[in-house]
């Protein structure tokens, strides 16, 4: 029985962790072209709020990403 290279189990994990975090962005891209489901006359504080809170989700993995903010080297 040939074994595969000890990485190969991790190369997968590590790419099927691609394809969902790809989906979720795909996702994120469509809803946002959308405008997040708001009609522009129907935008409230709470709207504003929403965004902000996921603005700020998005920095920590962002600045994670790419070493900034807190990550910084």
């Amino acid at each position: 029985m040939t074994r595969a290279p000890r990485n190969a189990q991790a190369l997968d994990a590590f790419i099927a962790r691609k394809v969902e975090i790809d989906a979720m962005l795909a996702r994120l891209a469509v809803l946002s072209d959308e405008h997040f489901d708001v009609h522009p006359d129907e935008v409230h504080w709470g709207h504003v709020g929403t965004l902000a809170h996921y603005a700020e989700l998005l920095k920590r993995i962002t600045d994670s990403a790419f070493r900034e903010g807190e990550h910084a080297e």
